[in-house]
């Protein structure tokens, strides 16, 4: 593991989160739905670009393991959370809370467990999870544009990718709980094992 901080990946996440803030002002002050959609793209499409830069020439640090996935966290609530005051958009209130609640208490498992010494990356749910969230925060800001809102099916689609973003976002949140009771129960029992004495050899109570 790296010791630098500022690194390449490190440098490409706080960019990242610069990027997000952009995109909440466009949000919230201008009407310029495509250029946020694709601003939004960018800003989470680079994140596959930092992972693979750390892992590929050994520049994982820990600042990057807490700051890679709380840039996540800040783009994608961030979205909804702006979303959520444009009208048409399709993002409700109790959509919002789903996914910030579910963010928030995964990422206090993930803490608590890690500190246990217990890895608990994300899991291929929680991927697919946040791609989910990606393509629906993208086609809710492309719906904003009259061009897309009036194209045949588009609304539809957006809809299904916001129910979709539901039901994932809360069984991962599930699943998380039940992999972490899980991968604690087994540190445990290796921990007991480990510690409990070694039973006695016969050779013990024989006289020589």
């Amino acid at each position: 593991m790296s010791s630098r901080v500022l690194n390449t990946p490190n440098i490409i996440s706080l960019i990242r989160l610069v990027l997000s803030f952009v995109l909440f002002g466009l949000i919230a002050f201008t009407e310029y739905w495509i250029a946020a959609a694709i601003l939004f793209v960018v800003a989470v499409a680079t994140d596959a670009l930092d992972g693979y830069i750390a892992r590929k020439y050994n520049l994982i640090t820990v600042f990057g393991r807490i700051l890679d996935p709380l840039v996540d966290k800040v783009i994608i609530c961030g979205a909804f959370l702006f979303l959520q005051n444009v009208e048409g958009s399709g993002v409700s209130p109790w959509l919002t809370l789903a996914v910030v609640v579910r963010e928030l208490y995964v990422t206090s498992l993930r803490g608590f467990y890690e500190q246990q010494g217990i890895d608990f990356s994300a899991s291929s749910l929680g991927k697919w999870k946040m791609v989910d969230q990606c393509i629906a925060v993208t086609l809710c800001l492309l719906s904003l544009h009259p061009y897309f809102a009036t194209l045949p099916g588009f609304l539809w689609l957006r809809d299904v990718f916001l129910v979709l973003t539901v039901v994932i976002t809360l069984y991962s949140g599930y699943d998380y709980t039940i992999r972490g009771v899980k991968m604690y129960r087994e540190k445990e029992a290796r921990e007991q094992a480990a510690n409990a004495p070694a039973p006695a050899g016969d050779d013990d109570t024989m006289l020589l």
